[in-house]
């Protein structure tokens, strides 16, 4: 065989071995045995075989859940604790040389805060404040993760898993208060409906033929079921009538 014909093939070979294609939403850190020479744009690039290595980073918003935490509320309640968390990477240089492994270095922290956090609130805070509570634990979360070149974009409590007991007792709240306000709302109708009962009677007795219309309407909705017996016990004549206005 030729030598010139091997040595092309090799030198073919060895070319094709450094060619590297970074994606628009990566960047690659290019290592020189070992040692870190630049960071590599999207594009293609190419890298000197055996002697050069690249590490790719994800610099888009990235998303971990922080597993089931279980914690003792502030009034001694406990409870499991889930949520999830959003970063992106600002400096991949910084959160691949100065942390290992930066995903899960930022999951034991949201774990640790998570519990922290929550641990020294009460249980109707954690149920009613969970926006709050995933400002806090960012807040914790990203003083750390800052020297890293990382920058949490949010932190969310996913689930609040009571025990068994709490879920009861917290229901039972629940229908003692909707009863505490369907009554209030009852007794406000029965006092609205009283007033106006009131002002109707009013009305009424001002004119002795509104009354006598008003028995004959009560007569008919009796009637309309056409299964009773109607009774005077006085007739008619005696009910209140208007005096006639004197002629002069």
């Amino acid at each position: 065989m030729n030598p010139l014909f091997l040595f092309s093939i090799i030198l073919g070979l060895f070319l094709l071995a450094g060619i590297r294609i970074v994606f628009e939403y990566k960047r690659a850190l290019k290592f020189r045995f070992g040692k870190y020479i630049k960071t590599l744009q999207p594009g293609f690039r190419w890298i000197i075989p055996l002697v050069e290595t690249i590490q790719v980073v994800d610099i888009r918003v990235i998303t971990i859940n922080i597993v089931s935490q279980e914690v003792m509320t502030e009034d001694n309640v406990p409870c499991s604790i889930d949520g999830v968390v959003f970063f992106k990477i600002n400096d991949p240089e910084k959160a691949v040389l100065e942390v290992e492994e930066f995903s899960f270095a930022i999951t034991q922290l949201s774990q640790a805060a998570l519990r922290d956090v929550c641990g020294k609130v009460e249980l109707d805070t954690i149920l009613s404040k969970r926006e709050e509570m995933g400002k806090n634990i960012k807040s914790i979360v990203e003083q750390e993760t800052h020297e890293w070149g990382i920058e949490i974009i949010d932190v969310k409590i996913k689930d609040i898993q009571l025990p068994e007991n709490m879920r009861r007792m917290m229901a039972n709240q629940a229908e003692a208060e909707r009863s505490r306000r369907a009554r209030i709302i009852l007794a406000v109708a029965e006092e609205q409906a009283a007033g106006k009962l009131l002002e109707a009677g009013k009305l009424i007795d001002q004119s002795p033929s509104a009354i006598k219309l008003r028995l004959y309407q009560t007569l008919s909705n009796i009637a309309a079921e056409k299964n009773s017996t109607i009774l005077f016990p006085f007739p008619e004549e005696v009910l209140p009538r208007k005096p006639k206005e004197k002629v002069t």
